[in-house]
Protein backbone atom coordinates (compact mmCIF):
# COMPACT_ATOMS: atom_id res chain seq x y z
CA UNK A 1 0.00 0.00 0.00
CA UNK A 2 1.09 3.45 -0.86
CA UNK A 3 1.56 5.96 1.27
CA UNK A 4 -1.09 7.79 -0.45
CA UNK A 5 -3.84 5.46 -0.18
CA UNK A 6 -2.78 4.59 3.59
CA UNK A 7 -6.08 6.25 6.08
CA UNK A 8 -3.71 7.70 8.46
CA UNK A 9 -2.58 10.49 4.96
CA UNK A 10 -6.30 11.26 4.71
CA UNK A 11 -6.91 14.66 4.76
CA UNK A 12 -10.55 16.15 4.69
CA UNK A 13 -12.00 19.69 5.16
CA UNK A 14 -11.64 21.29 8.93
CA UNK A 15 -15.52 23.02 9.14
CA UNK A 16 -16.09 23.10 12.73
CA UNK A 17 -17.18 26.39 13.56
CA UNK A 18 -16.07 28.15 17.13
CA UNK A 19 -18.64 28.79 19.01
CA UNK A 20 -16.86 32.42 20.19
CA UNK A 21 -15.93 32.95 17.18
CA UNK A 22 -18.68 31.68 14.65
CA UNK A 23 -19.07 33.46 11.14
CA UNK A 24 -21.72 36.53 12.73
CA UNK A 25 -18.89 37.22 14.94
CA UNK A 26 -15.89 36.96 12.12
CA UNK A 27 -18.09 38.87 10.01
CA UNK A 28 -18.57 41.77 12.80
CA UNK A 29 -14.42 41.84 13.78
CA UNK A 30 -13.60 41.89 9.82
CA UNK A 31 -16.40 45.08 9.24
CA UNK A 32 -14.79 46.39 12.59
CA UNK A 33 -11.46 46.25 11.74
CA UNK A 34 -11.82 47.76 7.81
CA UNK A 35 -14.22 50.59 8.88
CA UNK A 36 -13.84 51.63 12.43
CA UNK A 37 -17.59 52.33 12.79
CA UNK A 38 -20.40 50.33 14.41
CA UNK A 39 -22.95 48.23 12.70
CA UNK A 40 -26.49 50.72 12.22
CA UNK A 41 -29.52 48.28 11.28
CA UNK A 42 -33.43 48.05 11.80
CA UNK A 43 -35.77 45.89 12.98
CA UNK A 44 -35.11 43.66 16.63
CA UNK A 45 -32.82 41.60 18.18
CA UNK A 46 -31.65 38.45 16.08
CA UNK A 47 -30.42 36.54 18.76
CA UNK A 48 -32.67 33.98 20.74
CA UNK A 49 -34.16 34.86 24.14
CA UNK A 50 -36.50 33.61 26.38
CA UNK A 51 -39.89 34.55 24.82
CA UNK A 52 -44.21 34.06 25.06
CA UNK A 53 -42.96 30.79 23.46
CA UNK A 54 -41.63 28.98 26.28
CA UNK A 55 -45.13 29.53 27.98
CA UNK A 56 -48.35 27.38 27.37
CA UNK A 57 -51.66 27.30 28.58
CA UNK A 58 -53.33 25.10 30.74
CA UNK A 59 -56.97 24.90 28.81
CA UNK A 60 -59.90 23.92 30.29
CA UNK A 61 -60.94 19.77 30.61
CA UNK A 62 -62.91 18.38 33.58
CA UNK A 63 -61.55 20.58 36.30
CA UNK A 64 -62.08 23.78 34.26
CA UNK A 65 -65.15 25.07 32.06
CA UNK A 66 -64.23 25.82 28.29
CA UNK A 67 -66.73 28.11 26.53
CA UNK A 68 -68.37 27.29 23.41
CA UNK A 69 -67.45 29.60 20.74
CA UNK A 70 -69.84 29.44 18.42
CA UNK A 71 -72.24 30.56 20.98
CA UNK A 72 -70.73 32.54 24.14
CA UNK A 73 -69.34 35.50 23.60
CA UNK A 74 -65.66 36.39 24.62
CA UNK A 75 -65.03 40.55 25.63
CA UNK A 76 -62.21 42.24 24.14
CA UNK A 77 -63.29 45.54 24.82
CA UNK A 78 -60.49 47.72 26.66
CA UNK A 79 -60.47 51.02 28.52
CA UNK A 80 -56.98 52.63 29.15
CA UNK A 81 -56.42 56.10 30.98
CA UNK A 82 -59.12 55.67 33.82
CA UNK A 83 -57.08 56.86 36.61
CA UNK A 84 -57.27 60.77 36.08
CA UNK A 85 -58.32 61.61 32.48
CA UNK A 86 -61.71 62.62 32.26
CA UNK A 87 -62.15 60.67 28.81
CA UNK A 88 -60.29 57.28 28.98
CA UNK A 89 -59.34 55.72 26.02
CA UNK A 90 -61.90 52.72 25.47
CA UNK A 91 -60.73 50.40 22.53
CA UNK A 92 -62.72 47.27 21.21
CA UNK A 93 -59.95 44.79 20.97
CA UNK A 94 -56.36 45.34 23.34
CA UNK A 95 -54.30 45.19 20.41
CA UNK A 96 -52.81 48.63 20.03
CA UNK A 97 -50.37 49.87 16.94
CA UNK A 98 -46.76 50.92 18.20
CA UNK A 99 -45.20 53.91 17.90
CA UNK A 100 -43.48 54.44 14.78
CA UNK A 101 -42.56 57.80 13.27
CA UNK A 102 -43.10 59.35 9.43
CA UNK A 103 -39.66 59.45 8.59
CA UNK A 104 -39.10 55.59 9.70
CA UNK A 105 -42.38 55.12 7.78
CA UNK A 106 -43.90 56.35 4.81
CA UNK A 107 -46.65 58.76 4.98
CA UNK A 108 -48.73 56.17 2.73
CA UNK A 109 -47.81 53.77 5.66
CA UNK A 110 -48.49 56.24 8.53
CA UNK A 111 -52.40 56.45 6.70
CA UNK A 112 -52.64 52.82 6.33
CA UNK A 113 -52.08 52.35 10.08
CA UNK A 114 -54.69 54.53 10.98
CA UNK A 115 -57.38 53.28 8.41
CA UNK A 116 -56.28 49.76 9.74
CA UNK A 117 -56.98 50.64 13.73
CA UNK A 118 -59.68 52.76 12.88
CA UNK A 119 -61.37 49.98 11.02
CA UNK A 120 -60.47 47.52 14.06
CA UNK A 121 -61.39 49.83 16.74
CA UNK A 122 -58.21 50.29 18.17
CA UNK A 123 -55.67 52.84 18.31
CA UNK A 124 -52.15 53.67 17.05
CA UNK A 125 -49.52 56.19 17.99
CA UNK A 126 -46.93 59.17 16.15
CA UNK A 127 -44.23 58.16 16.96
CA UNK A 128 -41.29 60.77 16.28
CA UNK A 129 -41.54 63.55 14.33
CA UNK A 130 -44.95 64.82 14.93
CA UNK A 131 -48.76 64.35 13.43
CA UNK A 132 -49.29 64.35 10.17
CA UNK A 133 -52.55 65.11 8.42
CA UNK A 134 -53.13 61.35 6.89
CA UNK A 135 -52.36 59.94 9.68
CA UNK A 136 -54.95 62.42 12.13
CA UNK A 137 -57.57 61.97 9.55
CA UNK A 138 -57.28 57.87 9.05
CA UNK A 139 -57.00 57.30 12.62
CA UNK A 140 -60.42 57.37 15.08
CA UNK A 141 -58.27 56.82 18.45
CA UNK A 142 -54.38 58.50 17.80
CA UNK A 143 -51.90 58.97 20.64
CA UNK A 144 -49.37 61.15 20.41
CA UNK A 145 -46.08 60.93 21.67
CA UNK A 146 -43.87 63.63 23.40
CA UNK A 147 -40.22 62.19 23.08
CA UNK A 148 -36.74 63.53 23.71
CA UNK A 149 -36.47 64.92 20.68
CA UNK A 150 -39.81 66.92 20.18
CA UNK A 151 -39.42 67.12 16.82
CA UNK A 152 -42.22 68.18 14.97
CA UNK A 153 -44.10 68.43 18.85
CA UNK A 154 -47.11 71.01 18.13
CA UNK A 155 -49.08 71.73 21.41
CA UNK A 156 -51.88 72.55 18.98
CA UNK A 157 -51.60 68.65 17.67
CA UNK A 158 -51.48 67.45 21.37
CA UNK A 159 -55.04 68.55 22.12
CA UNK A 160 -56.19 67.05 18.42
CA UNK A 161 -54.68 63.59 20.32
CA UNK A 162 -57.33 61.07 21.91
CA UNK A 163 -53.69 60.00 24.15
CA UNK A 164 -50.32 61.31 25.16
CA UNK A 165 -47.57 59.01 25.36
CA UNK A 166 -44.13 60.56 27.05
CA UNK A 167 -40.99 58.28 25.95
CA UNK A 168 -38.42 57.45 28.24
CA UNK A 169 -37.26 54.80 26.65
CA UNK A 170 -37.36 52.17 23.75
CA UNK A 171 -36.60 48.55 24.03
CA UNK A 172 -34.75 48.12 21.06
CA UNK A 173 -32.29 50.79 22.49
CA UNK A 174 -33.19 51.54 26.62
CA UNK A 175 -30.65 54.78 27.22
CA UNK A 176 -30.13 55.81 23.58
CA UNK A 177 -31.97 58.18 21.51
CA UNK A 178 -33.58 58.29 18.07
CA UNK A 179 -31.69 58.02 14.69
CA UNK A 180 -32.77 59.19 11.17
CA UNK A 181 -30.37 58.58 8.59
CA UNK A 182 -30.31 61.66 6.28
CA UNK A 183 -31.03 59.40 3.17
CA UNK A 184 -34.80 59.49 4.64
CA UNK A 185 -34.57 63.25 5.69
CA UNK A 186 -36.58 64.18 2.85
CA UNK A 187 -37.93 67.85 2.27
CA UNK A 188 -41.36 67.30 4.38
CA UNK A 189 -40.10 65.11 6.95
CA UNK A 190 -36.95 68.30 7.35
CA UNK A 191 -39.80 70.86 7.31
CA UNK A 192 -41.81 68.84 10.05
CA UNK A 193 -38.60 68.28 12.02
CA UNK A 194 -36.98 71.42 11.97
CA UNK A 195 -33.98 70.11 9.87
CA UNK A 196 -31.87 70.89 7.05
CA UNK A 197 -32.50 68.29 4.24
CA UNK A 198 -30.43 64.96 3.94
CA UNK A 199 -28.50 65.32 7.17
CA UNK A 200 -28.78 62.49 9.59
CA UNK A 201 -30.75 63.41 12.64
CA UNK A 202 -29.56 62.43 15.83
CA UNK A 203 -31.97 62.58 18.69
CA UNK A 204 -31.28 63.00 22.68
CA UNK A 205 -31.17 60.22 25.01
CA UNK A 206 -33.31 62.30 27.58
CA UNK A 207 -35.75 64.94 28.03
CA UNK A 208 -34.31 68.28 27.67
CA UNK A 209 -36.03 69.46 30.28
CA UNK A 210 -36.23 66.71 33.11
CA UNK A 211 -33.25 65.31 35.30
CA UNK A 212 -35.22 62.98 37.39
CA UNK A 213 -38.82 61.57 38.15
CA UNK A 214 -39.75 64.54 39.69
CA UNK A 215 -39.74 66.67 36.44
CA UNK A 216 -41.64 63.77 35.27
CA UNK A 217 -44.46 64.90 37.43
CA UNK A 218 -44.24 68.83 36.50
CA UNK A 219 -44.41 67.70 32.53
CA UNK A 220 -47.35 65.34 32.94
CA UNK A 221 -49.03 68.05 34.99
CA UNK A 222 -48.14 70.51 32.48
CA UNK A 223 -49.28 67.66 29.63
CA UNK A 224 -52.66 67.72 31.77
CA UNK A 225 -53.27 71.10 31.84
CA UNK A 226 -52.62 71.47 27.93
CA UNK A 227 -55.39 69.07 27.59
CA UNK A 228 -58.07 70.18 30.22
CA UNK A 229 -57.37 66.33 32.39
CA UNK A 230 -59.11 65.18 29.15
CA UNK A 231 -56.58 62.95 28.17
CA UNK A 232 -54.50 60.01 29.16
CA UNK A 233 -50.70 60.09 29.93
CA UNK A 234 -49.41 57.31 29.26
CA UNK A 235 -45.60 57.16 30.16
CA UNK A 236 -43.28 54.80 28.02
CA UNK A 237 -40.19 52.70 29.23
CA UNK A 238 -37.46 50.51 27.59
CA UNK A 239 -37.19 47.51 29.83
CA UNK A 240 -34.20 47.48 31.83
CA UNK A 241 -35.10 48.18 35.92
CA UNK A 242 -38.76 47.66 35.17
CA UNK A 243 -39.77 47.20 39.16
CA UNK A 244 -38.27 50.51 39.77
CA UNK A 245 -39.19 52.49 36.88
CA UNK A 246 -43.24 51.17 36.79
CA UNK A 247 -43.10 52.97 40.15
CA UNK A 248 -41.61 55.92 39.59
CA UNK A 249 -44.05 56.56 36.50
CA UNK A 250 -46.97 55.88 38.62
CA UNK A 251 -45.53 58.36 41.55
CA UNK A 252 -45.00 60.49 38.74
CA UNK A 253 -49.06 60.45 37.69
CA UNK A 254 -49.49 58.51 34.94
CA UNK A 255 -52.56 57.13 33.85
CA UNK A 256 -50.89 54.18 31.74
CA UNK A 257 -47.15 52.67 32.18
CA UNK A 258 -46.13 50.81 28.64
CA UNK A 259 -43.24 48.85 29.13
CA UNK A 260 -41.22 47.83 26.22
CA UNK A 261 -38.82 44.54 26.12
CA UNK A 262 -35.76 44.14 24.30
CA UNK A 263 -37.60 42.22 21.10
CA UNK A 264 -38.85 45.65 20.36
CA UNK A 265 -37.70 46.92 16.70
CA UNK A 266 -36.23 50.01 15.43
CA UNK A 267 -36.20 51.81 12.29
CA UNK A 268 -32.19 52.32 13.17
CA UNK A 269 -29.97 52.45 15.95
CA UNK A 270 -26.52 50.55 16.81
CA UNK A 271 -26.27 46.70 16.79
CA UNK A 272 -24.63 46.66 20.26
CA UNK A 273 -28.41 48.12 21.39
CA UNK A 274 -30.36 46.14 19.84
CA UNK A 275 -28.73 42.53 20.92
CA UNK A 276 -27.05 43.50 24.21
CA UNK A 277 -29.46 45.88 26.46
CA UNK A 278 -32.42 45.46 28.00
CA UNK A 279 -34.07 42.71 29.17
CA UNK A 280 -36.39 40.40 27.74
CA UNK A 281 -40.58 41.37 27.65
CA UNK A 282 -41.05 37.90 29.22
CA UNK A 283 -39.56 39.07 32.32
CA UNK A 284 -40.27 42.56 32.03
CA UNK A 285 -44.16 42.16 32.03
CA UNK A 286 -43.53 40.18 35.35
CA UNK A 287 -41.69 42.69 37.33
CA UNK A 288 -44.34 45.77 36.11
CA UNK A 289 -46.98 43.75 37.53
CA UNK A 290 -45.33 43.29 40.70
CA UNK A 291 -44.59 47.23 40.66
CA UNK A 292 -48.22 47.91 40.26
CA UNK A 293 -49.02 45.14 42.92
CA UNK A 294 -47.07 46.89 45.53
CA UNK A 295 -48.27 49.86 45.03
CA UNK A 296 -52.00 48.53 45.22
CA UNK A 297 -52.91 49.72 41.49
CA UNK A 298 -54.17 47.05 39.32
CA UNK A 299 -57.11 48.07 37.41
CA UNK A 300 -56.21 51.58 38.42
CA UNK A 301 -53.09 52.10 36.22
CA UNK A 302 -53.26 50.30 33.36
CA UNK A 303 -50.43 48.27 31.60
CA UNK A 304 -49.50 47.88 27.83
CA UNK A 305 -46.32 45.72 26.85
CA UNK A 306 -44.52 45.62 23.77
CA UNK A 307 -41.59 43.98 22.48
CA UNK A 308 -42.01 40.89 20.13
CA UNK A 309 -45.41 40.62 19.88
CA UNK A 310 -46.65 38.76 17.14
CA UNK A 311 -49.66 36.08 17.44
CA UNK A 312 -52.33 36.53 19.24
CA UNK A 313 -51.08 33.41 21.40
CA UNK A 314 -48.44 35.92 22.82
CA UNK A 315 -51.49 38.19 23.24
CA UNK A 316 -53.00 36.31 25.35
CA UNK A 317 -49.94 35.11 27.64
CA UNK A 318 -49.10 38.58 27.85
CA UNK A 319 -53.31 39.76 29.46
CA UNK A 320 -53.11 36.53 31.31
CA UNK A 321 -49.62 37.16 33.07
CA UNK A 322 -51.31 40.85 34.29
CA UNK A 323 -51.09 43.14 30.76
CA UNK A 324 -54.02 45.34 29.79
CA UNK A 325 -53.37 45.75 26.58
CA UNK A 326 -49.93 45.13 23.74
CA UNK A 327 -48.85 47.35 21.20
CA UNK A 328 -46.84 45.96 18.19
CA UNK A 329 -44.24 47.58 15.78
CA UNK A 330 -42.73 45.01 14.32
CA UNK A 331 -45.69 42.36 13.48
CA UNK A 332 -47.63 45.41 11.97
CA UNK A 333 -44.69 45.62 9.40
CA UNK A 334 -44.42 42.36 8.38
CA UNK A 335 -48.52 42.36 7.60
CA UNK A 336 -47.82 45.30 4.98
CA UNK A 337 -45.61 43.48 3.46
CA UNK A 338 -42.25 43.63 4.90
CA UNK A 339 -39.69 41.19 4.21
CA UNK A 340 -42.04 40.02 1.38
CA UNK A 341 -40.50 39.11 -2.02
CA UNK A 342 -43.75 41.01 -3.96
CA UNK A 343 -45.62 44.47 -3.65
CA UNK A 344 -48.90 44.73 -5.06
CA UNK A 345 -49.36 47.80 -6.56
CA UNK A 346 -51.75 49.00 -9.52
CA UNK A 347 -53.24 45.31 -8.41
CA UNK A 348 -50.65 43.72 -9.62
CA UNK A 349 -47.95 41.64 -7.94
CA UNK A 350 -44.21 43.47 -8.53
CA UNK A 351 -41.13 40.75 -7.84
CA UNK A 352 -38.83 42.84 -5.17
CA UNK A 353 -35.98 40.47 -5.47
CA UNK A 354 -33.78 42.66 -7.69
CA UNK A 355 -34.44 45.66 -4.94
CA UNK A 356 -33.33 43.31 -2.40
CA UNK A 357 -30.32 42.04 -3.61
CA UNK A 358 -29.48 45.71 -4.44
CA UNK A 359 -29.27 45.80 -0.92
CA UNK A 360 -26.87 42.42 -0.45
CA UNK A 361 -30.20 40.81 1.14
CA UNK A 362 -32.73 38.70 0.29
CA UNK A 363 -36.76 38.68 1.23
CA UNK A 364 -36.92 37.13 4.70
CA UNK A 365 -33.08 38.64 5.90
CA UNK A 366 -33.98 42.30 5.50
CA UNK A 367 -33.29 44.59 8.07
CA UNK A 368 -32.44 47.41 5.52
CA UNK A 369 -35.08 50.07 7.50
CA UNK A 370 -32.51 52.95 7.97
CA UNK A 371 -31.35 52.99 4.37
CA UNK A 372 -34.57 54.43 2.99
CA UNK A 373 -34.39 51.94 -0.10
CA UNK A 374 -37.34 49.50 1.37
CA UNK A 375 -38.02 47.28 -1.81
CA UNK A 376 -41.59 47.24 -0.47
CA UNK A 377 -42.43 51.06 0.18
CA UNK A 378 -42.98 50.36 4.05
CA UNK A 379 -39.89 52.52 5.89
CA UNK A 380 -38.92 54.77 3.13
CA UNK A 381 -38.91 58.17 2.31
CA UNK A 382 -38.35 57.94 -1.80
CA UNK A 383 -41.51 59.26 -4.16
CA UNK A 384 -41.15 55.97 -6.08
CA UNK A 385 -40.59 53.24 -3.65
CA UNK A 386 -43.32 54.74 -1.40
CA UNK A 387 -45.89 54.25 -3.88
CA UNK A 388 -45.07 50.31 -3.92
CA UNK A 389 -47.17 50.83 -0.60
CA UNK A 390 -50.87 51.37 -1.66
CA UNK A 391 -52.87 52.82 1.84
CA UNK A 392 -56.16 51.06 0.83
CA UNK A 393 -54.29 47.91 0.44
CA UNK A 394 -51.43 48.03 3.64
CA UNK A 395 -54.79 48.68 5.78
CA UNK A 396 -56.70 45.97 4.30
CA UNK A 397 -53.68 43.56 5.32
CA UNK A 398 -53.11 44.92 8.85
CA UNK A 399 -56.85 44.95 9.57
CA UNK A 400 -56.62 41.41 8.58
CA UNK A 401 -53.68 40.51 10.82
CA UNK A 402 -55.10 42.36 13.89
CA UNK A 403 -58.49 41.09 13.55
CA UNK A 404 -56.68 36.68 13.22
CA UNK A 405 -54.76 37.99 16.77
CA UNK A 406 -58.63 39.13 18.10
CA UNK A 407 -59.83 35.62 16.93
CA UNK A 408 -56.52 33.43 18.31
CA UNK A 409 -56.69 35.58 21.86
CA UNK A 410 -60.35 35.16 22.15
CA UNK A 411 -59.94 31.16 21.46
CA UNK A 412 -57.84 31.29 24.07
CA UNK A 413 -59.58 32.66 26.80
CA UNK A 414 -63.13 30.72 25.90
CA UNK A 415 -60.47 27.19 25.91
CA UNK A 416 -59.78 28.52 29.49
CA UNK A 417 -63.17 29.37 30.34
CA UNK A 418 -63.44 33.08 30.28
CA UNK A 419 -66.10 35.08 29.15
CA UNK A 420 -63.63 38.55 29.12
CA UNK A 421 -60.00 38.04 27.81
CA UNK A 422 -58.79 40.01 30.66
CA UNK A 423 -60.16 37.24 32.80
CA UNK A 424 -56.95 35.62 31.66
CA UNK A 425 -54.14 34.85 35.05
CA UNK A 426 -51.30 33.90 35.42
CA UNK A 427 -53.15 30.76 36.87
CA UNK A 428 -53.65 29.67 33.20
CA UNK A 429 -49.98 29.56 32.43
CA UNK A 430 -47.05 27.22 32.98
CA UNK A 431 -43.31 27.58 31.67
CA UNK A 432 -41.41 24.56 29.46
CA UNK A 433 -38.25 25.94 30.47
CA UNK A 434 -36.53 26.73 33.71
CA UNK A 435 -35.07 30.43 32.41
CA UNK A 436 -39.22 31.28 31.41
CA UNK A 437 -40.24 29.93 34.55
CA UNK A 438 -37.77 31.85 36.86
CA UNK A 439 -38.62 35.04 35.08
CA UNK A 440 -42.18 34.72 34.94
CA UNK A 441 -42.27 33.17 38.03
CA UNK A 442 -45.00 30.49 36.49
CA UNK A 443 -44.21 26.69 37.57
CA UNK A 444 -42.47 24.55 35.66
CA UNK A 445 -45.30 22.29 33.26
CA UNK A 446 -45.88 19.55 35.47
CA UNK A 447 -44.67 20.83 38.54
CA UNK A 448 -45.13 23.47 40.94
CA UNK A 449 -42.22 23.96 40.86
CA UNK A 450 -40.74 27.76 39.94
CA UNK A 451 -37.34 28.34 39.75
CA UNK A 452 -35.59 30.43 42.64
CA UNK A 453 -39.01 30.88 44.82
CA UNK A 454 -40.36 27.44 45.72
CA UNK A 455 -38.70 24.12 46.50
CA UNK A 456 -42.27 21.78 45.55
Amino acid sequence: MSNTEHPIHFKRPQLEESASFDRSTLDYIHRASSTGLYEIRGLGAKRKLPHFDDLVFLTASLSRYPLEGYREKCSTKTVLGTRFAKKPVVLDTPITIAGMSFGALSANVKEALGKAATAMGTSTTTGDGGMTSEERLSSKTLVYQCLPSRYGFNPDDVRRADAIEVVLGQGAKPGGGGMLLGQKVNPRVAQMRTLPEGVDQRSASRHPDWTGPDDLTIKIQELRELTDWEKPIYVKVGATRVYNDVKLAVHAGADVVVVDGMQGGTAATQTCFIEHAGIPTLAAVRLAVEALRDLDMIGTVQLIVSGGIRTGADVAKALAMGADAVAIGQGVLMALGCNRDTYQQGGQAHSAEADYAALGTQAGFCHHCHTGKCPVGVTTQDGILEQRLEPDMGAKHVKNYIKTLTMELTTLARACGKQDVHHLEPEDLVALTIEAAAMAKLPLAGTNWIPGHNLG
